[in-house]
């Protein structure tokens, strides 16, 4: 019996989504800044979530299901958003990292809900609750760059 039940396979394909979405919403923010440690961080942000979307993705593909490809329509617009933003913003560095602020609480409760799921194998739960940490974590490190535009 496979152990993912349609409603886990779509909240893990969900959280797939958000990766690929975070991925080019920070890969868009590095392009938008001119400040060396915000470009930097915005990098490594997407290549993180790059790799948190492969490691979904094998997840998903261990227990038969098929990952979506591709992100979300509100990530793209979010991301037509934070373009916006950088255009008309004075201070848009500041802009980006609320934006980026708020794209990871967000996940953080998407994370939140997909753990809250009793049926999930161990290796998944694993998985899901070693991005989030990571995620949580990275917000404390977020919210100090505030301080150094």
């Amino acid at each position: 019996m496979n152990p993912y039940t349609k409603e886990v396979g779509s909240k893990l394909n969900a959280l797939l989504e958000k990766n690929y979405d975070a991925e080019k919403g920070y890969k868009k923010a590095a392009e938008n800044t001119n400040h060396t440690a915000l470009k930097n961080y915005f990098n490594r942000k997407a290549a993180e979530r790059y790799d948190f979307g492969h490691q979904l993705k094998s997840e998903i593909k261990n227990f038969g299901e098929e990952p979506d490809k591709g992100g979300s329509a509100t990530g793209s617009a979010h991301r037509a958003w934070m373009d916006v933003k950088a255009i008309f913003s004075s201070d848009n560095e500041e802009s980006m990292l609320e934006e980026a602020i708020r794209g990871e609480k967000a996940s953080v409760e998407e994370y939140e809900e997909v753990l809250n799921e009793t049926t999930l194998p161990t290796s998944t739960r694993d998985l899901v609750l070693k991005q989030k940490n990571i995620i949580s974590q990275e917000l404390n490190t977020i919210k100090g760059l505030e301080d150094i535009k």
